[in-house]
């Protein structure tokens, strides 16, 4: 597979939810899904990455209308009380299912807290981004995440960005984090549903001077 290839069977869902087609299918934090169409036998997924454990992004009721008897959910320790037969995964760990090795990285913030010293979402809760390597491609989904050191030890062909600036990095931040990973193709995304604007992902492209693919939210 090359990189067009897998841009091909990649879906934004909206916020930080993607679909990548299979085999094997796997979704990406699936939340607010048209629940109705979700059980087409297409879109059943062999695998499921769940972030952390905020509702926009652990969500179990859209894990059932996309889960067959056959799925396997992974998410960050967090998640586990939501999602008791998921497997867990911290950053560091990495774990192969279906033919996919699956990495999970830290996700956390330096600089965006609900409260003084108290960031949305912190270091120590152990939330989690992750790097699939699927056909020799590795896709590195960052999940709810500042610009942080450690992406400069990520190794990957195509990275999927918070870029709104709430909870997240800023579409500047975000350009940062991208010249520290060096991904070919940036994807932007935690824009355009109830949080930032639908312009954020234009907005990146502006402060970032890679290859830049602004997908169409339920595409």
């Amino acid at each position: 597979m090359n990189i067009q290839e897998l841009l091909g069977k990649l879906h934004w869902l909206g916020h930080d939810s993607f679909r990548l087609d299979g085999p094997p299918v796997i979704y990406f934090d699936p939340w607010q899904l048209h629940l109705e169409d979700a059980r087409d036998a297409v879109l059943v997924a062999d695998l499921v990455l769940v972030s952390h454990e905020h509702g926009d992004h652990c969500s179990p009721d859209d894990i059932a209308a996309i889960s067959g008897p056959d799925t396997v959910v992974i998410c960050n320790p967090g998640s586990a009380e939501q999602l008791p037969t998921a497997k867990i995964i911290h950053p560091g760990e990495s774990v192969t299912v279906t033919g996919v090795k699956i990495e999970a990285v830290r996700a956390y913030n330096t600089n965006k807290f609900r409260s003084p010293g108290v960031p949305f979402h912190p270091r120590e809760a152990d939330m989690v981004g992750y790097v699939v390597t699927i056909d020799g491609q590795r896709l590195y989904f960052a999940g709810d995440t500042d610009h942080i050191p450690e992406m400069s030890d990520i190794d990957c062909d195509v990275a999927l960005l918070p870029v709104s600036g709430k909870y997240v990095m800023t579409a500047e931040e975000a350009a940062a984090a991208a010249r520290s990973i060096q991904p070919q193709v940036v994807v932007p995304m935690h824009y355009g549903s109830g949080i930032g604007t639908a312009d954020d992902g234009e907005s990146f492209t502006r402060h970032y001077e890679g290859h830049v693919v602004v997908l169409e939210a339920g595409s």
